[in-house]
C-alpha cells in the first residue's frame, strides 16, 4: 500500500518535511550512550525496503575496540582517524508512525540530548497533517522547522525525472560516499532497479544536453 502511493507519487506534488522532536525512544541513541564512546555522533537514521531501520554512527578509530561484539557494519567509506558503521533495529514509534502513513524517510540527525531532527517527504498534505496529530498522541510534541511543496518546473525533465532526481539527491544517492544505492532507492520506491535506471539516465541526459546546448559556439 506505501509503495503504491509513493509510485504514484512520483507524477504528484511532494511535501518536504523538517522536524524537530525529543525522541528517548530512539535505538541509535540508546546503542551510542550504551557503548560509551568519546565522541560517537548519530548521523543519519533511514528506514529499509524491508521495514527495518538503519542508523549511521561516526566515532573515533581509537574507540573501535568498544564496539566488539555488536552487530555493527564497518563500511568501505571508512577512513583515516574516524570510522563509519551501522546497525538496524525495529525502529522506535516515531519511525514506524512515519512509514505507517506512507511518509519517506530522508534521514534523522541527534542535535544533543536526546534531540533530533527528521527530514521526510510525504505525498499529500493530509498525511503531514496525520503524521503530526500521531506524535503528539504519543507525546513527541514535534516542532516543524520547515514545510514546503516541491513542485516540478516546467521544461527540461518530466516530473517523474525530475522527482526520482529529487528524491535520490536528498537520499544521499549521489553523496561520497553513497547513503543510499541504487537496489535498495528502487525498492523504497516500489519500483525495479532497471526502472529506476532508466529513470535517472533520461534525466541526467536531458539535464546533460540543455546544459551543453546552452554553451556551444560556432568558430566562423
Amino acid at each position: 500500500m506505501i509503495r503504491v502511493r509513493f509510485i504514484m507519487a512520483l507524477e504528484q506534488t511532494l511535501y518536504h518535511v523538517t522536524i524537530e522532536v525529543e525522541n528517548t525512544q530512539c535505538k541509535g541513541l540508546e546503542l551510542t550512550s550504551r557503548l560509551g564512546i568519546n565522541n560517537c555522533r548519530l548521523i543519519d537514521v533511514r528506514r529499509l525496503p524491508e521495514g527495518s531501520v538503519r542508523h549511521l554512527i561516526s566515532f573515533p578509530l581509537s574507540e573501535i575496540d568498544k564496539v566488539s561484539g555488536e552487530k555493527l557494519k564497518i563500511h568501505s567509506g571508512s577512513k583515516g582517524s574516524s570510522v563509519l558503521a551501522s546497525f538496524k533495529t525495529e525502529g522506535c514509534n516515531l519511525c514506524n508512525t512515519l512509514i505507517s502513513k506512507g511518509a519517506f524517510l530522508i534521514s534523522g540527525r541527534h542535535v544533543e540530548g536526546y534531540r533530533m531532527i527528521y527530514e521526510f517527504v510525504v505525498p499529500e498534505h493530509e498525511a503531514f497533517k496525520e503524521i503530526l496529530s500521531v506524535l503528539e498522541s504519543l507525546g513527541f510534541k514535534p516542532r516543524v522547522l520547515s514545510l514546503y511543496k516541491h513542485e516540478p518546473k516546467e521544461g527540461v525533465l518530466t516530473e517523474k525525472q525530475e522527482n526520482v532526481l529529487w528524491l535520490a539527491l536528498k537520499m544521499g544517492y549521489f553523496d561520497y560516499p553513497r547513503k543510499i544505492g541504487t537496489k535498495e532507492l528502487a525498492r523504497t520506491l516500489g519500483i525495479v532497479p532497471s526502472t529506476f535506471s532508466e529513470i535517472l539516465r533520461g534525466g541526467i541526459r536531458r539535464l546533460l544536453e540543455k546544459y551543453f546546448e546552452s554553451r556551444t559556439f560556432r568558430i566562423e
